[in-house]
């Protein structure tokens, strides 16, 4: 695994506990996911970024959406990613497939 500013491992070293998961805390993951699978520094994207403008292919992303479900043992269905434009929108998603598991 290839570490992007040091951001390898911060996933684990947050204590992702799927019921207890915070909102700043899945902003934090999707950061550090999307850092790893894209290999470049995300620390500075915020809710309110829009994901096309983060230079990230659809097919990568969906990578990112895949390492989220396994982490928090969550399915996302691909037609509710449909339309999704902001970082704020997924978070928005993933909270709701937290709460419904």
């Amino acid at each position: 695994m290839r570490s992007v500013n040091g951001n390898v491992a911060r996933t684990a070293s947050l204590g992702y506990a799927r019921g207890t998961m915070e909102r700043t805390q899945l902003l934090e993951m999707f950061k550090a996911k999307a850092s790893e699978v894209a290999e470049r520094d995300f620390d500075g994207l915020t809710e309110t970024s829009v994901i096309a403008d983060m230079g990230v292919d659809s097919l990568a992303m969906l990578e990112v959406v895949g390492e989220m479900e396994r982490e928090l043992e969550v399915q996302i269905p691909d037609d509710n990613l449909v339309g999704i434009e902001t970082v704020a929108q997924l978070l928005d998603v993933v909270e709701k497939r937290i709460q419904a598991s």
